[in-house]
Parts: C-alpha cells; structure tokens; sequence
C-alpha cells in the first residue's frame, strides 16, 4: 500500500511527454508533417538532460531516420524515443513509423500532411526505490529494507498522431496532434488516471535574409519563431529567434508555462555542413524552483545521406 500511494500521484500528474529545447533537430517529433522534407535522408540523433545537478533525473534519447520518395509522393520515417525519469524508476520506449503527404499548391506554397503510428513499452522498477528503513538515520548509509516487492510493472500501448505543415514564400507553419486514443499509460490495474491526454503543437515561424555591408559583405538570416504546445492542463509557449551566418548559427528562446509563469532561457548553437549538422543548447531556468531545476542540457547530431532530391520543395525551417 505504502508503494501505491507513493506512485499513483506521480503516475497520475506525469502523464506529459517529453520536451526538447531544440525543436527542428528533432523534427519528426515535433510534427509529423516534417517527415521526408529534407533535401536528402536525414538521420537525426538528440540527447537531453533536465536537472543535471540532480543526477540523471530525467534524460530523454531519440534516433530517427526519415527520407522522401518520389514514388510515394511524400516521406517516410522512423524513430526510437526513451525517456527515463526519477534515475530509472520510470522508463519509457516508443518506436513509431511515419508517413508525409507532400502536395504542391502553386510555386509558393505547399503543405505536407503527416501522420505517425507507435507503439510504447512502459516500465516502473522498484528496485531503484528508496525507503525509509533503508537508510541509517544516524550515518546515512543504505541497505536492503524489509518492504517485499515486485522488481518491475509494465504496460505496452499503441500510441497515433497526425500533423500537418506549409510554407508559402519565407514564411511557414504547422498543427499537430499527438495520442489521438488517449491511451492510458498506468501500470496499475484499474487505475484510471494515468490516462495520456491529446498533445496538440501549434508552430510557426520565417526567414528574412539581410546583407552586412563594409569591408566583408556577407548575408546572414534572421528566424523568428512561435511555437505553442498543449497536454491535458499543461500549457507551453516557447518565442524565440535563430541567427544564422554562414556555417554557424545561433539562437535564443524564452519559454513559459501554464498562464504567465516563467520558466526559461534557452541559449543555442550550431554548426553546419554539408553532410551534418551539429547543436547545443542550454536552459537557464527562471522558475521558483531554479534551485531544483535549474538547468537542461542538450544535444543533436543530424547526418544527411543520399542523393538529392531534386523534386523536392525546399523546407526553411531552422537547423536547431
């Protein structure tokens, strides 16, 4: 009983998926919209860590693959999520296939239509659990407590999302929505909180090319972008602007949750070339709660692959 009244809240308030800070290096994730919209294959591999100071408290790994093929019209794709909370007392793994519809309006704009198929394998370990009469109260050590548990519960579920993007001229946007069941995700039989809300992801965002002129001319672009996410009473608004000059690019975002509350900065960078792309970023928390949260790492990785397409309509999206 201890161990249920321990688990059922947290497994009832953390029915939310989990968030990146670079929303384009993980594009699939973001909308489904976005798959096959590479000018080549695109291998795309992201890393983050919330609250390092912590420990590895909550760490999140995807890798995914998406390509466009000119027989089916669109792209296809697929990618594998893990995401691991509270040291491993919850793991998550998805493993989902997309699919993108390109339809070209008229020269100036066209949309892709996405949809994504997954299923999840969800798993609580006891074993990472501490209780209390497994710490010396006087020095602090642990050892084996009396409480007897089952190593692990689990649930596996599918899991559908459908998406859509378009860009007309330099400006371009999308709407996704993700967990279009409502599966539930609880572990306990007959709990029926742990039920995994509609995510819906609204995006936008464009480019405007500007000219440094003096001794060394060069153009350099400028990305404003908006991007808004809902989960069940969970709000996110996330404003932000890319600096782009050649190989090297740079961003700063502000993020806010739920209403007006602040939540964070988020400082980028990245590097690109022709066969890869590279990005950090960091998150400076503004919250009341920056002594426990206060800070997020992370990493993207994105490989192309392949030949061009040259039928394909270039996508303007940032890089990070």
């Amino acid at each position: 009983m201890y161990i249920l009244s321990f688990l059922l809240p947290f497994c009832a308030v953390n029915a939310q998926d989990a968030e990146y800070s670079q929303f384009y290096a993980n594009p699939v994730y973001l909308n489904p919209g976005f798959t096959g919209t590479s000018e080549q294959g695109r291998v795309a591999v992201n890393y983050r860590n919330q609250w390092p100071e912590q420990g590895s408290t909550y760490v999140n790994y995807s890798v995914s693959f998406d390509t466009y093929m000119k027989k089916l019209g669109g792209g296809i794709g697929a990618q594998i999520h893990n995401n691991r909370e509270l040291n491993g007392v919850v793991e998550a793994t998805n493993f989902s296939l997309f699919y993108s519809h390109h339809v070209k309006v008229n020269p100036r704009f066209f949309v892709d239509l996405g949809l994504q198929a997954g299923f999840t394998y969800k798993k609580l370990d006891y074993r990472n659990l501490i209780f209390p009469d497994m710490i010396n109260q006087l020095t602090g050590e642990r050892y084996v407590g009396s409480e007897t548990v089952q190593e692990t519960a689990s649930i596996a579920y599918p899991d559908f999302g459908v998406g859509f993007i378009g860009q007309y001229d330099s400006f371009y946007g999308g709407v996704s929505i993700n967990h279009l069941t409502q599966p539930s995700e609880s572990v306990f039989i007959g709990d029926n909180r742990g039920k995994l809300p509609l995510k819906v992801t609204v995006h936008m965002g464009a480019k405007s090319y500007r000219w440094h002129r003096g001794l060394l001319s060069r153009r350099f672009t400028l990305s404003p972008n908006v991007i808004y996410q809902r989960q069940g009473a969970f709000s996110q608004l996330n404003m932000g602007l890319y600096l782009l000059e050649k190989s090297i690019s740079g961003g700063l975002w502000y993020r806010q949750t739920s209403g007006i509350q602040p939540e964070s900065m988020i400082v980028m960078l990245g590097v690109m070339r022709p066969k890869f792309k590279f990005g950090y970023s960091y998150d400076f928390s503004l919250s009341k709660l920056s002594n426990y949260s206060n800070s997020a790492h992370e990493i993207s990785l994105i490989f192309f692959v392949g030949d061009k397409h040259s039928d394909r309509d270039a996508l303007l999206i940032p890089s990070l």
